[in-house]
């Protein structure tokens, strides 16, 4: 086979490189992140009232979103000399930081909270070689003390989405959702944690604007999860509390990107209770086939909200689905159980499946 005529994913960095920070070719490290579906969403565009697509991030090398800006922090950081990265993190950005820190021969840990990372985000981090540094604190205190020890040495670089190499990196999902459209859709929904995803999608349709190949940009429409909206109620969640693991942030560091881009598109940023984000995931799988974690659900539940109060956005709208589903089982299995088995014959099984029906 000749693979040299053969296209492959070439990662974030080497497709849109001219609107990234100058990274030498050399310091590159991918895992040919980004090019992920954009995905129509027949049955439930009919529910919403709109056109709705969903962009699915959870088909990236580790399963979400994370990964378009840990190629560029990463990179970014091999081109500086360092030898550590370090993180706080719920999940998904230690994930991402372990895989990329292996793939560029850099040493990772991750501080997480004490009993709050998801069972499959937690082994991803352990597959990759990363240790795992669990305090007894939330969030923000992991995200605090990760940044003193990013600051206090040299050799280390902080990866979280404080870091601007982040958000460069995230900006070029709206790019491609641009691409795929022929234009900006009319509305983006996101959910909202730590809050750089809606501040880079932001950034992203900003530039593609003021590049000419757009006069338009669509409402940034964030949601968070009721028990964790420091955006919403307008202050710090001390403890916040939510299923979705991935948006239990009381305390978003990129808290003034978001309000921004929620302002200056003439969008909003609420919050959806837990309920709804589950019945939000369950219709996903169910009725569109994919599945995603919890947090990255609550785009669609906040949509179905603003449906259900008579201010749907109408038009086109992108719901973006941040992580795979495979990152946090345990939410799925604590709702079902496996059914009781039955003989091994005909009769058994074509039994069990009458009492179904179609």
């Amino acid at each position: 086979m000749d693979v040299g005529t053969r296209v492959f994913r070439q990662g974030v960095i080497r497709r849109f490189r001219e609107w990234l920070p100058p990274i030498p070719e050399g310091a590159v490290t991918t895992i040919g992140e980004g090019d992920t579906p954009l995905i129509e969403a027949p049955a439930l565009s009919e529910r919403i009232g709109a056109r709705l697509f969903l962009k699915f991030e959870g088909m990236n090398p580790t399963a979400s979103f994370k990964d378009r800006g840990m190629t560029v922090a990463m990179s970014r950081a091999v081109a500086a000399g360092s030898r550590f990265a370090v993180c706080a993190s719920t999940g998904n950005t230690a994930a991402s930081a372990a895989a990329y820190a292996a793939r560029a021969g850099i040493r990772c840990f991750v501080v997480v909270p004490a009993g709050k990372i998801a069972l499959g985000k937690a082994v991803q981090v352990l597959a990759h070689g990363a240790e795992i540094v669990q305090i007894e604190g939330n969030f923000d205190a992991a995200l605090r003390i990760s940044q003193e020890i990013a600051n206090d040495r040299e050799d280390v670089t902080l990866v979280n989405s404080v870091n601007p190499d982040r958000i460069e990196g995230q900006k070029t999902g709206a790019f491609e959702v641009c691409e795929v459209l022929g234009a900006p859709p009319d509305a983006m929904a996101l959910p909202v944690g730590n809050a750089g995803n809606i501040t880079s999608y932001w950034k992203g349709f900003s530039e593609w604007r003021e590049a000419g190949y757009t006069d338009t940009a669509p409402r940034m429409l964030g949601f968070q999860a009721e028990g964790a909206s420091p955006l919403v109620a307008g202050h710090d969640f001390e403890s916040p509390e939510t299923v979705a693991s991935a948006i239990r942030i009381g305390a978003p560091a990129s808290r003034e990107g978001a309000l921004a881009a929620a302002r200056e598109s003439g969008g909003a940023i609420e919050s959806v209770t837990d309920d709804e984000i589950l019945a939000a995931q369950e219709l996903l799988a169910r009725e569109e086939g994919l599945f995603c974690e919890p947090a990255s659900a609550a785009g669609l539940a906040g949509l179905l909200k603003l449906v259900g109060e008579g201010r749907g956005p109408g038009g086109t709208v992108v719901s973006v689905l941040t992580g795979h589903g495979l990152k946090d089982p345990d939410v799925i299995l604590s709702r079902v159980e496996l059914p009781e088995p039955v003989g091994a014959t005909f009769e058994a099984v074509a039994g069990r499946m009458e009492r179904r029906g179609p």
